[in-house]
């Protein structure tokens, strides 16, 4: 058995449903192609087909060995830019279209919800509902909120109430590093995404997030971007600026480090490697980021392929982990 935590869908039902009514965002359809944008302002982009083909996914799926996938959004379709009650509206939108697709799978897919963070109390009561009413597992969050830093304490209600549920927080990287040229050489994904989580989870560690909320579930995708590799620079921080860098804490980074949960998609299996050694088997777990060209077409060769690991520590990360977490979720 295998589960997928980091794959990104498209409901196919939510274009035409964002059509029909009135959400603060625009859809024009040319053909085949699908564009989005924030009404009267930011362009979103183009919502690739293959986000859209359930057939398509399961089939990639089959191919791959992957049994499950916990299916989240399109991170660029997050809304936070959206008005509280567009976000909240637009977000329950997705949610229950979401949750439409997993039901009419149930042995194949479970889903992340969408949560309007720009309003934290919403956002809170939106992820209850997701939880307790749709079956959902947790959500995904993006890694900063319509330019706000994920340790802004006007989220504690968020983080509250996602502690409370014991959900998972799938963190992922949105708009990487925009103050620096990231288009040449497709650096913005090679390194401005992987970037831009680790500024979001140092944020959230430096500023206190989990030692307000300790139980906390958080998966940081991409190998968990450059934190596992430069935690020894943060510790470093955290011993020679305290007052700076340990304003919010009373604890090193690295005791956090060794809380949070990350995904497999390093592309390189010593890379894996180290960063089973350094987190221990028990938070790795295995991603796919489907269905991005950036992505691991083959998770589970991926995991059989990380140099040393005993039968159970691949069973862990191909599915014990997360069966684990999955049942603590409070629905």
């Amino acid at each position: 058995m295998s589960i997928d935590i980091h794959a990104h869908i498209i409901p196919p039902d939510f274009v035409s449903s964002l059509q029909d009514g009135d959400y603060g965002v625009d859809i024009s359809i040319d053909g085949e192609k699908v564009h989005a944008s924030v009404s009267g302002g930011r362009a979103i982009g183009d919502l690739r087909a293959e986000l859209r083909d359930v057939e398509a996914r399961l089939t990639a799926m089959d191919d791959a060995g992957v049994d499950v996938q916990v299916l989240a959004g399109w991170i660029d379709l997050n809304g936070y830019v959206l008005s509280e009650a567009h976000g909240t509206s637009y977000s329950r939108l997705f949610n229950e279209s979401l949750a439409g697709v997993a039901a009419a799978h149930p042995d194949r897919f479970l889903a992340l919800a969408n949560v309007p963070l720009q309003a934290p109390a919403a956002a809170a009561a939106e992820l209850a509902y997701a939880v307790r009413d749709l079956g959902m597992v947790g959500a995904q969050i993006a890694t900063t909120v319509a330019g706000r830093e994920l340790d802004d304490p006007a989220l504690d209600p968020f983080w509250e109430a996602a502690e409370s549920l014991r959900c998972i927080l799938v963190l992922h990287p949105f708009d990487p590093l925009p103050q620096r040229g990231l288009t040449r050489y497709f650096l913005s994904n090679a390194v401005g995404r992987p970037a831009e989580s680790t500024i979001a989870i140092g944020h959230m560690i430096f500023g206190g997030v989990f030692e307000r909320f300790p139980n906390l579930v958080v998966c940081v995708v991409h190998g968990g971007g450059f934190l596992p590799y430069q935690i020894g620079r943060m510790d470093r921080a955290f011993h020679a600026k305290p007052e700076l860098a340990a304003t919010h804490l009373t604890r090193p980074p690295s005791e956090w480090e060794s809380h949070l949960y990350y995904d497999t998609v390093t592309h390189n299996p010593d890379v894996a490697r180290f960063l089973v050694d350094q987190v221990g088997a028990t938070h790795v777990v295995m991603g796919t980021d489907y269905p991005f060209e950036m992505g691991d077409a083959s998770p589970v060769n991926t995991v059989r392929s990380i140099p040393g690991l005993s039968e159970e520590e691949r069973r862990l990360i191909l599915e014990g982990n997360l069966r684990r977490l999955l049942d603590d979720v409070q629905t």
